[in-house]
């Protein structure tokens, strides 16, 4: 097992890591317990019901949180011609085309957040996958990173539109601010996350959906929030 700091264990004994909570108490126990000397983000996890290994069981989509993520994020666009000029325009940090994919391939270079891509530009992009999909930077359709409309993409990026998708163990974890943001706005990314992620539930979905939620800071430890009162 890890072992912890004293600050970290201190946090723990602020509250009870087995009860479950409503949403609000969450996040204040979450932001008395972001004790570090930087400004901690503040994630979700949801542990969901389904097994994203059957394509109709897949969860994955993109929402704007209504306060950004209080990250600036930097965008790699590829795109040609006109459609690299509406990505330079709209404040793209690097925009092109097999330059940039060779560049990624040869240098391991990673110095962007997102990935945006328009759907002339998937063929070269295509055969980044080994290398893009691991790092969840693929651009696609579903999360609105494939798109010939390059500026609103960007606009939204920029925005602080986050994508949520499952990993491997069927768990999204997904950044709703910094500790900074405080509990209202904490609360109303919170709340419109939680309602991207219900409505993108699958019909193939049986049972309890929202299996666990859990609210944590960067360094803090993890508060776990009652699904029952979410969906």
């Amino acid at each position: 097992m890890a072992k912890h700091g004293k600050k970290y264990r201190a946090s723990v004994e602020k509250f009870d890591k087995q009860n479950l909570f409503d949403t609000d108490e969450a996040i204040k126990i979450v932001l008395d317990t972001a004790s570090a000397k930087f400004d901690e983000t503040i994630e979700a996890h949801f542990k969901l019901g389904v097994d994203g290994r059957h394509a109709d069981q897949q969860v994955r989509g993109a929402i704007v949180l209504p306060h950004g993520t209080g990250k600036t994020k930097k965008v790699l666009v590829f795109a040609k011609g006109a459609k690299a000029e509406e990505a330079e325009k709209a404040g793209a940090d690097y925009v092109g085309a097999e330059e940039l994919a060779d560049k990624i391939k040869s240098q391991n270079w990673f110095d962007f957040d997102v990935v945006v891509a328009t759907p002339d530009m998937m063929g070269v992009v295509g055969r980044l996958g080994k290398i893009l999909g691991p790092k969840g930077l693929m651009p696609s359709p579903k999360a609105g990173t494939v798109t010939m409309d390059v500026e609103k993409a960007l606009v939204e990026i920029k925005a602080g539109k986050v994508e949520y998708r499952l990993d491997k163990q069927n768990i999204i974890h997904t950044p709703i601010g910094k500790a900074s943001f405080g509990a209202e706005k904490l609360q109303d990314n919170f709340d419109a996350l939680v309602g991207a992620i219900v409505k993108a539930k699958p019909a193939a979905a049986k049972g309890q959906y929202l299996r666990s939620v859990t609210l944590a800071s960067t360094m803090g430890p993890g508060v776990k929030v009652n699904p029952a009162k979410l969906s």
